[in-house]
Parts: structure tokens; sequence; C-alpha cells
């Protein structure tokens, strides 16, 4: 199924949801909604869905025009944080509903190799009442179809179950040929599933394309802001002979892209705390400073640090203790930072092309 977006907004009374957009999500790929609470994430899936209708625009399936068509009268598994099953069918008969529907064959077959690959082999000849929550989303997940719009459907999980199920819906989505939408609040989600991002803010989609190439060539501050976790560092700063001189603090060198004198008067500095480093490197950049805070997350420690820039944070690989207090110089290196003109456009990406 190809399904296509074609300048779509949406108005509630006199206020705009969404503003005007449009999007084709590619078939057998997984394309990531990106978003923080209320950028529009789940107003645009139910648009998808037929559940809503646009102000403004068509939603087309495969060429043609569905804008209105009710949602039942679509091929269409909007999956939501708490999933719905049919309470009174087995989960085998769960999963074949909509494989009968479409009159697919070998559905016993089919049945199997997908409760396999979701780890719910087991529970086939159960009712969904006797599952745990988890257990109930892969099934629903399990039913798929030919669009499948999935609303932060692993928000409700503990944290492995919700790892080892990224890495099967993965493996899931690729291997057939539906269209995904994957709604998260989570960058690093959107890292892992790969496929397409599009980034979603306060109603505008700000970005799309190659996952990958979002994150390593964020447009905008907007889509730094939003598809970096923890949150990217910003550095004010404005041109120096070689480069950059950061406020309060040292030159970076690089070389500045031809532009007026207006987007150069004042510059952002973007830094991922994942290219800070506190150890000595050729080409890095000191910036002393004093511990204020050290958390350590799963096998990464974050180190929050005042410096003479304002407070930075490092994210390290592996557990690393710190002492409250004591001084710690951070290494920036020019190749790894991004930098934002006055209006909050890139003007330089990071050279970086591994880790996140």
């Amino acid at each position: 199924m190809q399904l296509a977006l074609d300048e779509i907004s949406k108005k509630v009374g006199p206020e705009q949801w969404l503003h005007t957009m449009s999007l084709a999500p590619r078939t057998g790929e997984v394309t990531v909604l990106l978003g923080a609470t209320q950028a529009g994430k789940t107003s645009r899936m139910r648009i998808m869905a037929g559940l809503d209708v646009p102000t403004q625009g068509k939603v087309l399936v495969d060429g043609m025009n569905v804008t209105g068509t009710a949602v039942r009268e679509r091929n269409v598994a909007m999956v939501y944080q708490q999933f719905i099953n049919y309470p009174s069918m087995r989960v085998a008969d769960n999963i074949a509903s909509p494989l009968k529907l479409r009159g697919e064959k070998n559905i016993d077959e089919t049945v199997r190799n997908l409760a396999a690959r979701l780890h719910i082999e087991m529970f086939l000849d159960r009712y969904p009442a006797e599952l745990s929550g988890g257990q109930q989303q892969r099934v629903a997940l399990a039913k798929g179809a030919p669009l499948m719009l999935l609303d932060e459907p692993l928000v409700n999980l503990d944290y492995k179950l919700r790892e080892e199920l990224r890495e099967k819906l993965t493996q899931l989505f690729t291997a057939g040929d539906s269209t995904v939408i994957y709604a998260t609040t989570e960058p690093g989600e959107a890292l892992l599933l790969g496929g397409y991002t599009a980034v979603l803010d306060r109603g505008e989609l700000l970005q799309y394309g190659a996952t990958a190439e979002v994150f390593h060539s964020p447009c905008s501050l907007r889509v730094a802001r939003a598809f970096s976790d923890p949150p990217m560092n910003l550095i004010a700063a404005l041109p120096a002979a070689h480069g950059v001189r950061l406020a309060g603090g040292p030159d970076l060198e690089m070389a500045l892209p031809p532009a007026s004198l207006q987007s150069l008067a004042s510059l952002t500095v973007g830094i991922r705390g994942s290219s800070i480093r506190v150890d000595a490197r050729a080409g890095g950049v000191p910036l002393a400073g004093t511990v204020e805070l050290a958390e350590i997350s799963g096998s990464e420690t974050y180190v929050h640090v005042a410096t003479a820039v304002g407070e930075l944070v490092a994210q390290l690989t592996g557990v690393h203790y710190f002492e409250l207090g004591a001084p710690l110089t951070l290494y920036l290196d020019p190749a790894h930072v991004y930098l934002f003109d006055a209006a909050g456009n890139l003007l330089v990406a990071s050279a970086r092309k591994g880790g996140h």
C-alpha cells in the first residue's frame, strides 16, 4: 500500500493544529514520526487512518483519494499505547482475523511464524484476558495490515522488553510489504528503528528523510533539539578570525561558509554529549569546568559540568565516577560540532558519522 498525504492541514476552530505538509512514507520501511507531546503525531496518524478528516488537502492510497472514507472501509491497523484484541477469540484467531479478511493462503503457518517472531507462540490457544499487558501488545502487533499505524506502542513496557521488541519489530516490518508509521517521543527509538524519520514540532513538519541523515544533518536548531537525547549542548558564539569564538570561552577553528553578515552576527554552536571528551585528544579544545552532577544510566555516564560557556553535559560510554565540585576539563573537537546561524538554520554539520 502506498500512502501519501498531499498538502494536508488541520484547524480546530480558530486554532491551527497541523500546518500544511506533504508526506509519502515508503512501503516496506518504517517511517518514524518523532516529536514531543502535542507535536502533532497522533493527529496526523488519525488522518492517515481515516479517523479524522483534514481541513485542507487529500489522503491518497495507491493514487486514489480516500479523504473522508470511513476507517472500516480501509485496511488499516492503528495500534495505540493500549492495544485492542478481540476478547472472545483465542490469540491464534486474533492474529488470523486480518489474514482471513485479506483472503491470504497458508494462514495457520503465517500465524505460527508471526507468533514465533514476537515470542508469543506458546500463547496461541489462550484468550487475551489470560495474558499480561506486554503479551497482549505483541498479539496486536502480530495482526499486521498493509498500513500499520503505531502510536508509541512500547511506552508502557519495561526497558528490557522494549529493547527486545524494537529489534523484533524492525525485522518484522522490513520483512513485509506494509507501510509502517511509528510515533515516538524518543530520539533513541528512532535511531534504533532506522528507516525514515519525520521530525515534528507544534504541528509543523520540520524535516523528513533517512533517519541517519536527519540525525547527522539536522536542518535547524529546532530539529537538533528534537533529535538529541540527552539534549544537544548549545553555546552562543560569534565569528572569529579562523572560525568562531564561544561566548565567554575559547575559539574553535573551523571554516565558515559564505553567508550574509546578518546571519553571522549571532551564531549557535551545537555539540552532542557523545562528542565531548574528558581525555585530551589531538585537535581537542580544552574547556575547564567543575562537576555539578554525574548520573549513571545503564552502560553510560552523564556528567554535568559548569564551564565558562555554561553547563555542558558529556555522555560517556561505560561507568565513570566523578566527585561533585571537582575540577574537570572537557575537550571539544571542532570537527564534531554543528553551527547554526542567527535564524537557527544549519550552517555547518558535524563530520561525525558514527554513534549517537
